[in-house]
């Protein structure tokens, strides 16, 4: 289980696909790190599969048609956090890293010292798991939803967040990785 307060960015060094997976590379810039254990790297929980200066990860079918890891680049930045610990303090939110869907950034806006994003819901199934101020992951950010519309949702992203993040480069079209409140799941289950 992860938090979604993110610890760093790490640079993919190496991206192989094939049509049965995908491994990818990133630096390790964590510190101390195992085999087997799990990451989030845009809020997919990943598994190290190997180690040396660089932590490697691999990837099932299924995690890629649910999330943009697939379109990941050598070059690109992801949002990197290692699972909590007992113990541990949860600032954020209970994020597993099971990605629901890839949501499509529509619009981002200026607001004081704020980003606004307007994420739409391409399964609109998930858009009853989105409450004011409750809260749901964008690329593995624990953020609260400012406003549920229609057929997305808006999220403001503080400076901090903005500059410590991947969504600092992110622009309207792209898409990004969501995981729903598993709270808002288990109360609608």
């Amino acid at each position: 289980m992860f938090t979604g307060i993110i610890s760093k960015n790490s640079k993919v060094q190496n991206v192989k696909k094939n049509k049965n997976r995908m491994l990818l590379e990133i630096v390790n810039n964590l510190g101390k790190v195992k085999l087997g254990e799990s990451i989030a790297v845009n809020g997919v929980c990943s598994t190290v599969r190997k180690l040396n200066k660089n932590i490697a990860f691999e990837y099932m079918p299924e995690t890629l048609k649910l999330s943009n890891l697939g379109s990941t680049q050598k070059g690109d930045t992801v949002n990197v956090e290692q699972s909590m610990r007992l113990g541990d303090r949860l600032d954020g939110h209970m994020v597993l890293g099971h990605i629901d869907q890839k949501g499509r950034i529509i619009n981002i806006t200026k607001e004081g010292n704020s980003r606004v994003f307007e994420v739409e819901i391409p399964n609109k199934k998930y858009n009853k798991f989105l409450v004011y101020k409750g809260s749901v992951a964008v690329e593995g950010i624990s953020l609260t939803v400012a406003k549920v519309l229609k057929y997305s949702f808006l999220v403001k992203i503080i400076p901090f967040t903005l500059e410590n993040t991947n969504l600092r480069q992110k622009k309207k079209g792209d898409f990004v990785n969501l995981e729903f409140d598993i709270l808002a799941k288990y109360a609608s289950r």
